[in-house]
């Protein structure tokens, strides 16, 4: 007779994942907005809009992951805040459509579960939330063994928003003229890691513990920085001023996502010199041998958010900002596009 052999023999532990993310229920709870319906733990979550704030409700949807930059976290056993990283980079893109980020869904895959690991990366995840103001409502634990590297796990977000119809933006109002106002951004963000690895890890043999004089601080903790999550300031920013359209700078950078977000007949001309852009970026520039085209066109060079807007409305929108202690620049203007020119001139 064959021996039994168990889901657990072959590499589930269904149970201890059970129990880890029961351990945490409290901390979720605490993103619920009103709402949320139901209780934590069935097979699907539940949420009813206060349809009767809008005029015409449209919801919002976006997924992201968190990419090789959780190769950073496997190598610096820092795990929490790749989970702000995942839900900054789903909340950001709902909110260029002007929306309010509603609810959060979370996949977490990995070999074997870790539960350290994974409290980690989940109360990054409710941090995460809290900032934006979203619930994190429901999510996945996959324990998939002989999938994954020892110590290895897969990131994936997904986001729902709502926004009023008369106040959506797709970019459309965009003209010659607007002004573009850059948001700073924390750092990296979640973009270009790849070659940041490559580069840095790789052909330069730096440590993540080690202090390069461009940085001051370990370089470890510098690209570990959690992408900036910008709901609450632009939300407050958008009752009070009229936005043309929103880009979240993140991969292909300036050159691959403003253009996403105006007319085909328009350039934008960004201005050099218009911000400081952070130590990082200058050290992988040298490192790497990049031009300043290569650079603006694979990371956010220190800006993570663009706004665009009248010439009339850049004071006032700056000074918002401020009061949230958001930094912001005005760093270029729409343009004419001929019929063949560039999208995006960097000047």
């Amino acid at each position: 007779m064959s021996k039994k052999i168990t889901y657990k023999d072959a590499g589930v532990d269904s149970e201890l994942a059970e129990r880890v993310i029961s351990s945490l229920a409290g901390s979720i709870r605490t993103t619920f907005r009103t709402e949320v319906i139901g209780k934590m733990g069935g097979f699907a979550a539940m949420f009813r809009p206060r349809w009767n704030r809008y005029h015409d409700p449209v919801l919002v949807s976006a997924t992201d992951g968190v990419g090789t930059k959780l190769k950073i976290a496997f190598l610096s056993g820092i795990h929490d805040t790749v989970g702000i990283d995942l839900v900054a980079m789903n909340v950001n893109d709902i909110l260029v459509t002007g929306a309010e980020p509603l609810f959060f869904l979370d996949y977490f895959a990995t070999g074997a579960i870790k539960p350290q690991t994974i409290r980690s990366v989940i109360a990054g995840i409710i941090r995460g939330c809290e900032l934006a103001g979203c619930a994190l409502i429901g999510g996945e634990t996959a324990e998939m063994p002989d999938f994954y590297p020892a110590g290895e796990y897969d990131l994936a977000g997904f986001c729902v928003g709502i926004v009023d119809g008369p106040k959506a933006m797709d970019g459309s109002a965009v003209k010659p003229g607007d002004q573009v106002v850059g948001i700073a951004s924390s750092g990296l963000h979640s973009n270009g890691f790849s070659l940041v690895r490559k580069v840095l890890l790789e052909r330069k043999g730096y440590s993540l513990l080690s202090s390069p004089a461009d940085l001051g601080k370990p370089l470890g903790e510098v690209l570990l920085t959690p992408t900036a999550i910008y709901v609450k300031p632009v939300l407050d920013l958008l009752d009070r001023v009229r936005i043309s359209a929103i880009a979240h700078i993140t991969g292909g950078g300036f050159i691959g996502n403003i253009p996403r977000v105006i007319p085909e007949t328009c350039r934008v001309m960004i201005r050099k010199g218009a911000w400081e852009v952070p130590p990082i970026f200058h050290m992988l520039q040298r490192e790497a041998g990049l031009e300043d085209r290569e650079m603006f066109q694979t990371f956010n060079m220190g800006v993570g958010l663009v706004l665009i807007l009248s010439r009339d409305q850049v004071d006032k929108s700056l000074a918002i900002l401020q009061s949230h202690n958001v930094q912001a620049w005005g760093i270029g203007e729409i343009g004419i596009r001929e019929e063949t020119g560039e999208r995006v001139t960097i000047y």
